[in-house]
């Protein structure tokens, strides 16, 4: 007889190494609509690893899909490095699964096969929908109807149980995430008011007109349009002397990276759940505004509000002999500074979430702030998805939806690829 893949959709590695074309190609199909959705645009690595392992396995080489041999072909390590102290596989594989979660999360049809990077595991699963079905194997031995009837009295019986007790753990964990997250910004949506999501602008200078032109001049191929203005670096000798009156301020420019990534996210979060919200950048927000909307601030030290909101808390920012720090003013010495791990693209970043229920401005603040633009991350990471929440209200009082708290978190940045947050430390009162 044909047989099929498992209940639940799922493909074996096997039968996923012996698919006809047409099924190869939904799921080619399928990764192309996940490469091409928002949250992969913005990441290059993430499109990359997600294509490697996906084509791998329907290539039938799941074998290559170790740490060790995806960080030697995708990363370019030495076959003899060491997995343990440099993870960046690990990390990217965390990035991936949260981004594919974060794409079918917010689809609305359901594709004929979703794609998921299981944890523990490189190789990817494909999972099919009703509307088609997994490619059929040949196995040997039984009849059809014997084959069948074996397979019915032997799996069904249990099957169905675990099933069923699956989903009712699955549904109830869910709805406690679900829950967690709901609770964590109802405060904010207590008022018709849309939810202010402000982020800095700081001040960008760039060489004027007159400077590429000067250099144009002996090079004619260089800087002829406004694209390669923008696009280009201007390679100066350093050791040229240049004039003040040579550099011209763009007031246009100026929103970290970091900050707008979580921008779009947060804008993102609040149009699913729909909540009406407004992204302000640098001198378009006031204190007046934050006394009229509850408000989310992003960013740290390119922030004057977070600094100057957070001020008096136990978590502070704070900069020393020009090193940036996280202070807890409650216990002297125990800080968190943003600096270079033991490997050259290796390094720690770390942000903190607070939220003010009654803050200087009357109205509810939440402030989203790291060290670098991966702390920012992070912390923005922590509260617009169910996965990281909980972690960080583990030991949080029973009442603490009626609380002020503060979390700080954890990111390792590995290839300038910031990993999921870890909570390191929380405060409720």
């Amino acid at each position: 007889m044909k047989s099929r893949a498992d209940s639940n959709g799922l493909s074996s590695p096997h039968e996923v190494a012996s698919m006809e074309p047409p099924q190869k190609a939904i799921i080619l199909g399928e990764l192309e609509k996940i490469l091409k959705s928002q949250g992969f645009r913005t990441s290059k690595r993430s499109q990359q690893f997600l294509s490697y392992v996906v084509k791998q396995t329907l290539d039938g080489h799941t074998e290559l899909l170790k740490e060790r041999s995806i960080g030697v072909e995708l990363f370019h390590r030495p076959a003899s490095y060491s997995t343990g102290d440099d993870g960046v596989v690990r990390v990217q594989a965390g990035e991936v699964r949260r981004r594919v979660e974060e794409y079918y999360r917010e689809k609305v049809d359901l594709p004929p096969v979703r794609i998921e990077l299981p944890l523990g595991t490189y190789v990817p699963e494909f999972h099919w929908g009703s509307s088609i079905a997994p490619p059929e194997m040949e196995p040997t031995g039984l009849s059809p109807r014997t084959g069948r009837r074996r397979l019915a009295t032997g799996i069904a019986l249990p099957l169905g149980l675990a099933l069923a007790s699956a989903v009712i753990v699955y549904v109830r964990h869910a709805k406690q995430q679900t829950s967690m997250l709901d609770q964590f910004w109802s405060p904010s949506f207590a008022t018709s008011q849309p939810v202010l999501i402000c982020v800095a602008k700081t001040v960008v200078y760039r060489p004027s007109l007159e400077l590429f032109r000067k250099y144009s001049k002996t090079h004619p191929t260089e800087f002829q349009t406004e694209v390669d203005r923008y696009d280009k670096a201007l390679p100066l000798d350093p050791k040229q002397m240049i004039a003040w009156g040579d550099i011209a301020e763009f007031p246009e420019f100026g929103v970290a990276m970091g900050d707008a990534y979580v921008a779009a996210q947060l804008s993102a979060f609040f149009a699913r759940i729909n909540k009406p919200s407004q992204v302000r950048i640098g001198s378009h927000y006031s204190f007046a505004d934050l006394r009229n909307s509850p408000a989310v601030l992003v960013g740290a030290f390119n922030n004057r509000w977070t600094l100057q909101m957070t001020s008096g808390l136990r978590f502070v920012f704070a900069e020393e002999g020009g090193r940036l720090w996280i202070k807890d003013r409650s216990s002297p010495g125990r800080v968190w500074s943003y600096g270079p791990g033991p490997y050259v693209k290796v390094k720690e970043d770390y942000g903190v979430v607070t939220r003010l229920l009654d803050s200087k401005t009357g109205q509810v603040l939440i402030a989203v702030a790291g060290l670098g633009e991966h702390g920012t991350e992070a912390a923005a990471d922590l509260i617009s998805g169910p996965e990281y929440l909980p972690e960080a209200l583990r030991t949080a009082p029973a009442d603490w939806q009626k609380r002020n708290l503060q979390v700080v978190v954890q990111a390792s940045v590995i290839d300038n690829v910031g990993g999921p947050p870890r909570v390191i430390a929380t405060y409720f009162w």
